[in-house]
């Protein structure tokens, strides 16, 4: 009777000392050196090829299952959990985790992957080519670089409206600071939750953004060079400077989070049956303590570059939109297409072409300010525009403009010597 015997090249090697040692070329002492095993050990390989020859030497381990297969119950109950749909588009490592969480199963991600494709709940992606980016070194203290930004996605997926998520991302420990989900990525937006950030933190030495238009005019033309925008001001009123970078990669701790925030955030959420953002902002801080006990890191320095914040500063004023006008001589000033009567006691010609500041909130109230002293308003006439509403270009409700019919782009032809040539109508 014939048979195969299949022997992998470390079993081939041993065979052809084993029977070096059996026609006492060599020595057991020198064949066991050259395997790596002890003499013992080798005399008890020798037996066994003397007993049941190339069969001996084969593991006793091939074709059978090994030891340590999770059991056939514990897989059942695996399957059975990420059969519910309230999993859908888990991933295999936070899936892992829920797993653990909820029913106290303990295995590796890898062999959550293994389940999930074998019951067709995971794909795996293709490894594409990425273009690398040298690492940024982290600072060193924490609140030496806070690195912001808004990411606009479908947080309650059906549940609910697209919103903005408003993340503080400190650089030194990559723990996020704050959060706050709004409506659409504003100055207001950024205002609110850094009043809160420094309240509970004190200011840092600096932010890192894009270059939104919240954080710099982006027009370097005429009067707009020198130009800054009232978030900029806030930061310089404070001490803090800001750093816009060039590229997303620049602020990727913060990019990082977005992204992890996106695929664990959504899923939390549905999972704590949240279907408004202001349950879902109350939730916030059990997430993040969550997550910064997960993906923070220790700081090189235990010295905190948090400044402590001087309570004598009203951030509500600070945070205001600041800006300037000039009392007519009938004591009036427009504002928003809105003209107010300045209401006062005092002789007009002590008030007529004074320069006052304009504060408004985050409400649209209006408060003018002559020499740090409030002065009274009463609306006198509200003027109806017909221009458009300026909408944030990162937000949802933007949309392309179509040139009209008789736009003057639609009538040229063909260019001669690099200009374009108008054609006329008839």
């Amino acid at each position: 009777m014939k048979w195969t015997i299949a022997m992998t090249q470390e079993e081939l090697n041993r065979k052809s000392i084993i029977e070096k040692a059996e026609d006492k070329r060599i020595r057991q002492r020198e064949g066991a050196e050259k395997l790596g095993i002890s003499e013992r050990h080798f005399r008890r390989l020798l037996k066994q090829y003397r007993e049941r020859g190339d069969e001996g030497l084969v593991s006793g381990h091939r074709g059978k299952p090994s030891n340590h297969r999770m059991k056939a119950d514990t897989r059942d109950k695996i399957v059975r959990f990420i059969a519910d749909p309230i999993y859908t588009g888990f991933g295999p490592t936070l899936l892992n985790e829920v797993l653990e969480r909820y029913t106290g199963i303990s295995i590796s991600k890898e062999s959550m992957r293994q389940i999930m494709i074998e019951e067709d709940k995971h794909h795996p992606k293709k490894k594409r080519k990425t273009k690398t980016h040298p690492p940024r070194e982290r600072r060193c203290r924490r609140g030496e670089l806070v690195q912001i930004d808004g990411s606009y996605h479908a947080w309650l997926e059906e549940r609910g409206p697209n919103a903005c998520l408003l993340l503080f991302v400190d650089d030194a420990t990559s723990a996020i600071e704050a959060a706050r989900f709004v409506d659409t990525e504003t100055y207001f937006a950024y205002g609110g939750l850094c009043k809160s950030y420094f309240k509970a933190f004190g200011t840092p030495v600096a932010f890192y953004s894009d270059k939104f238009s919240v954080f710099r005019v982006n027009s370097r033309t005429g009067i707009h060079k020198q130009a800054i925008t009232q978030f900029t001001r806030v930061l310089n009123t404070l001490g803090i400077e800001l750093i816009c970078a060039n590229s997303p990669q620049a602020k990727g701790r913060v990019e990082r989070a977005n992204g992890t925030f996106q695929d664990r955030l959504v899923k939390e959420l549905r999972l704590q049956r949240i279907n408004n953002y202001q349950d879902a902002n109350a939730f916030l801080p059990v997430f993040l303590a969550a997550y910064n006990r997960k993906f923070a890191v220790l700081p090189r320095s235990v010295k905190d570059a948090h400044a402590p914040l001087d309570m004598s500063i009203d951030l509500d004023f600070l945070f205001s939109i600041h800006d300037t006008r000039t009392i007519s001589k009938d004591l009036l000033i427009r504002y928003h297409n809105i003209t107010y009567q300045i209401v006062t006691n005092r002789p007009p010609e002590n008030l007529i072409g004074r320069q006052v500041l304009t504060l408004e909130d985050e409400h649209g109230g209006l408060s003018v300010f002559l020499n740090q002293q409030q002065l009274n308003l009463t609306i006198s006439q509200v003027h109806p525009t017909k221009n458009p509403r300026v909408v944030s270009t990162k937000s949802f409700a933007s949309h392309a403009v179509s040139p009209p019919a008789d736009h003057p782009w639609r009538t040229y032809g063909k260019k001669i010597n690099g200009k374009p040539l108008r054609v006329s109508d008839s």
